[in-house]
């Protein structure tokens, strides 16, 4: 697994180092294993996970590395912790907090963080607008809701400044459409992801700067 991540990596331009590859190997196979109990992902075979899940993921890296050095970072609906897992692992100046309303799912993050030693990995059991945490400097979320509910349930978990990155598969034009006015879609980035053949991009948002503000 660890040369197919290494491949994977070097297609998406990232640079990992070896604990990197073997943390995100181990986690692959911590998903394997806690799916056969808790049925966290329809993924079932090591070759899926690394294209559907693990590639999918690490396609945004070099997205979030254009960021900045780092920040605090909300993956909504995380589910079994994809993308925050590999980005919390790709990018440790990231602190990264997984929220889903399923406790077994939680669980299993707070396993995976203990298990590959990520302090900057943390999960939370919650519906996401009733979390009561510090505010987040990027969120970000899979296949978690549309582009108008996703902004409407997080919006008070939003530092000023900070950006939504949602991950679509073709571009969701229709969403973007119905958006509330006060927030700006800047960019929307088409990733490609190796050894998958399928559309997908980065829809990139903010809420717009109020007049005189």
């Amino acid at each position: 697994m660890t040369d197919a991540l290494a491949a994977v990596c070097r297609q998406l331009g990232i640079v990992p180092d070896p604990a990197q590859l073997e943390k995100l190997a181990a986690y692959a196979a911590l998903l394997q294993r806690w799916n056969a109990t808790y049925n966290l992902t329809a993924v079932r075979s090591a070759e899926d996970i690394l294209t559907h899940h693990l590639a999918d993921c690490l396609a945004v890296v070099p997205a979030l590395q254009r960021q900045g050095a780092g920040g605090r970072l909300l993956d909504v609906g995380s589910g079994g912790g994809l993308p925050g897992v590999v980005i919390a692992t790709m990018l440790p100046r990231w602190d990264v907090t997984c929220v889903d309303t399923v406790g077994k799912k939680a669980a299993f993050v707070r396993q995976a963080a203990g298990a590959l030693a990520l302090p900057n990995l943390h999960a939370a059991h919650a519906r996401v607008e009733a979390l009561k945490l510090p505010a987040f400097d990027a969120i970000t979320a899979r296949a978690f809701a549309s582009l108008a509910d996703l902004v409407k349930l997080t919006r008070a978990q939003m530092a000023p400044g900070g950006v939504w990155m949602a991950m679509k598969g073709r571009a969701p034009e229709d969403e973007i459409r119905a958006l509330p006015d006060d927030v700006d879609v800047f960019h929307v980035e088409p990733l490609a992801v190796p050894g998958l053949d399928a559309q997908r991009c980065l829809v990139w948002m903010r809420l717009r700067a109020t007049p005189g503000a």
